[in-house]
């Protein structure tokens, strides 16, 4: 088992969360239960199974878990692409969360190796 709470993968993943959810209101309201709901879940999804994968007890399930925070983290990605080009954000407002996105997923795909090869 790991402490999730000591990852900077996990640290980085809930700051994400704050960023992604003060973007959220910007939705439309016809997106309620499309994409603002589903941008919403997928943010949350990337430090909530970091966490669950840390408690787990082999280093393989916490990789499984490690690839579908990737997943998750590939899927926030799409929407917020999506969203931009339904004319519901400007590319220049989303910049830093891109940014961020591509560190978390290079961090993430780091100890994925790391904890493979043990």
């Amino acid at each position: 088992m790991h402490n999730y709470r000591e990852l900077i993968l996990w640290r980085k993943s809930r700051s994400l969360v704050k960023k992604v959810y003060q973007l959220l209101p910007e939705l439309p309201e016809i997106e309620r239960f499309g994409l603002r709901s589903q941008i919403g879940r997928a943010a949350i999804s990337i430090p909530s199974n970091i966490a669950e994968g840390a408690g787990r007890n082999s280093n393989k399930e916490f990789v499984k878990f490690l690839s579908i925070a990737q997943g998750s983290s590939y899927e926030l990605a799409t929407q917020l692409y999506l969203a931009t080009d339904l004319g519901y954000f400007k590319m220049t407002s989303l910049e830093e969360l891109f940014s961020d996105l591509d560190e978390i997923q290079k961090i993430n795909r780091t100890l994925q190796n790391k904890f493979q090869t043990l």
